[in-house]
């Protein structure tokens, strides 16, 4: 077993987390929705401009309430990319609708927009983008194709907190946006999400479709004089312990997602010799999306060098890991889904793309980063 110097991920602390959750247990509420849960509520729709913010226990959960929000049907089918994390899929094959996978860009890795009109059939329902590494998909234009055929476009944003496409937060761009605070991410409460909605009408059946299906949350506004069974729904609710270490992290969010943005820039910097011998390929922000430093990955030339380099870096105990399985050749994939195309470059990057450590505090740790990433890649 080799020693692990440098973890490809470690979770940061702000310093008042536990505080936070003393204080949830003295206001005697740990169940969901207490101050701390509203706090954080608060803050998402100042800094999105999402018309309602809910806190849900995981990106999945989100990603499923969006699923039952826009009334998915057996048959219904969502384009997604097939590079991308199971849940994004999952949520709508829980509804019974088919995942119809189109291929990513190759520059960010994002849905390929100019494929997704090829992908619509008359059972199309929506377009679930994903925005890789902070960086926003090609929303515009998304948005256009999904206006003019009738469809609803949902973000999955569980990478792109603090990013932005020309000026618009990620995840209120659609109609329904969701974020994730798993311990990866910039800010973070171990797991956790949200489901952000951009519009009034969405606003108040979302809040039902959260709270198991009831009308629980008009009964604690006194709208209702009591509340009871009005829809369908589950338990989406994060609890107070989990909103009150997420309050702190969103305290120092911007600090947070500054510093990683620092490490990012001296990674980018480092690697451009390695791009330029044709070694590495390094990620590729558009002038029109500002990121937020979520990841740091580089595509090697092929497999077996991407093999070698993560071995290599392995033994020498720096974390770094590959990213998805693309899910149009997965099992599941197979039997829910159907693809569009061959989708070349999702299979490709999936066997090339490398994630470097990225975590706050690494800073001190780069230079060391760095010396063992040049023996690596010189040793390909």
């Amino acid at each position: 077993m080799h020693e692990v110097k440098i973890p490809f991920n470690k979770p940061h602390m702000t310093g008042r987390e536990l505080d936070f959750i003393v204080q949830a247990h003295a206001n005697t509420h740990l169940s969901g929705d207490g101050p701390f849960t509203k706090r954080c509520h608060a803050w998402l729709e100042a800094r999105t401009g999402a018309h309602k913010a809910l806190l849900t226990h995981s990106c999945t959960a989100a990603l499923e309430m969006a699923a039952l929000l826009i009334d998915l049907n057996p048959g219904d089918e969502v384009i997604m990319p097939s590079f991308t994390f199971v849940s994004t899929a999952n949520a709508f094959v829980l509804r019974g609708a088919v995942p119809v996978f189109v291929d990513v860009r190759a520059d960010t890795l994002n849905l390929d927009e100019r494929l997704i009109e090829a992908a619509i059939t008359p059972r199309t329902k929506a377009i679930c983008v994903v925005h890789y590494a902070g960086v926003a998909c090609e929303m515009d234009t998304i948005l256009d194709i999904a206006a003019r055929h009738g469809l609803r476009v949902i973000e999955d944003a569980a990478q792109g907190i603090y990013s932005t496409y020309k000026g618009r937060p990620l995840g209120v761009i659609g109609e329904l946006g969701a974020l994730s605070f798993h311990e990866t991410k910039n800010v973070i409460s171990g797991e956790g999400g949200a489901l952000l909605i951009r519009d009034a009408a969405l606003a108040e059946r979302g809040e039902i479709i959260r709270e198991k299906g009831t009308n629980r949350s008009k009964f604690f506004r006194g709208q209702v004089d009591k509340y009871t069974w009005v829809d369908i729904g589950s338990s989406f609710l994060p609890s107070e312990l989990i909103a009150a270490f997420l309050a702190a992290q969103i305290e120092e969010g911007e600090a947070i997602t500054r510093r990683r943005l620092a490490i990012w820039d001296r990674y980018h910097a480092w690697a451009e010799k390695h791009e330029a011998s044709g070694v590495a390929r390094r990620p590729v922000v558009p002038a029109e999306c500002v990121h937020n430093a979520h990841m740091y990955y580089l595509l090697m030339p092929d497999l077996e060098c991407r093999a070698r380099f993560m071995a290599r870096m392995k033994e020498i105990g720096v974390g770094t890991v590959f990213h998805y399985i693309p899910l149009h050749s997965a099992p599941a994939g197979m039997k829910y889904g159907r693809a569009v195309g061959e989708l070349s470059v999702t299979d490709s990057i999936s066997e090339r793309l490398v994630r470097l450590p990225m975590w706050v505090g690494l800073e001190d740790h780069l230079d060391e980063v760095f010396h063992e990433a040049d023996a690596a890649i010189a040793a390909l």
